[in-house]
């Protein structure tokens, strides 16, 4: 009786394969032949999941970006316990920065996409969706904190999450390139969240 195969969990290796040779060397390092025996798989195994290496290429993206979100939702999930909301607003833009030494190699993946973006629009696309989600994510613990009473009543949830996005953002450059630490970067990202609470930090 032939094997069955588990098509989604070999996509799922593949994609992982990709992401840990984008990270090691780049984007370039990225060839059929190398994928396939990261992935400790046949190159006709990689071929049957993915037409092109676009396709395989946009499979990686949406893989990272789907471990970015889940990230953030498990750390809200998480909370057993009532937390400030400029804590839990703190924590959540931290997993979405990449700071943690787990998330190095999605961080060093996350960057080479963004950096090939604007000359591929598929995966200017997948991107743009991403940081749609995360966008409406930190604007909903903005509202969160507001109707808690501890964030500022008058702030503009949806202005706040662009500036807070992009500062998680450019942390995320700011780590991989060594010019802050994992720790600093936290403190920044605290210390922004602070600013939006009504009584001040406590």
């Amino acid at each position: 009786m032939p094997k069955q195969v588990d098509y989604d969990e070999r996509r799922r290796r593949i994609a992982e394969a990709v992401c840990t040779l984008i990270a090691r060397s780049g984007m370039e390092a990225v060839s059929l032949r190398d994928v396939a025996a990261q992935a400790e798989v046949s190159m006709g195994a990689v071929q049957r999941c993915f037409r092109t290496k676009e396709d395989m290429l946009l499979f990686a993206l949406e893989h990272i970006s789907q471990y970015v979100s889940e990230r953030a939702g498990q750390r809200i999930a998480a909370t057993s316990t009532p937390q400030a909301a400029s804590t839990l607003l703190a924590h959540t833009l931290a997993e979405l920065a990449l700071l943690d030494d787990a998330s190095k190699t999605q961080a060093h993946v996350w960057l080479a996409f963004v950096t090939s973006a604007p000359a591929n629009d598929t995966l200017a696309a997948v991107l743009r969706d991403t940081y749609a989600k995360l966008h409406d994510l930190i604007a909903w613990l903005v509202r969160y904190g507001q109707d808690t009473g501890e964030i500022l009543p008058h702030l503009d949830a949806d202005h706040e999450a662009q500036t807070l996005l992009a500062l998680a953002d450019g942390l995320t450059v700011h780590v991989l390139a060594g010019s802050h630490s994992p720790a600093e970067a936290q403190a920044v990202l605290q210390r922004h969240s602070d600013r939006l609470l009504r009584h001040g930090p406590k």
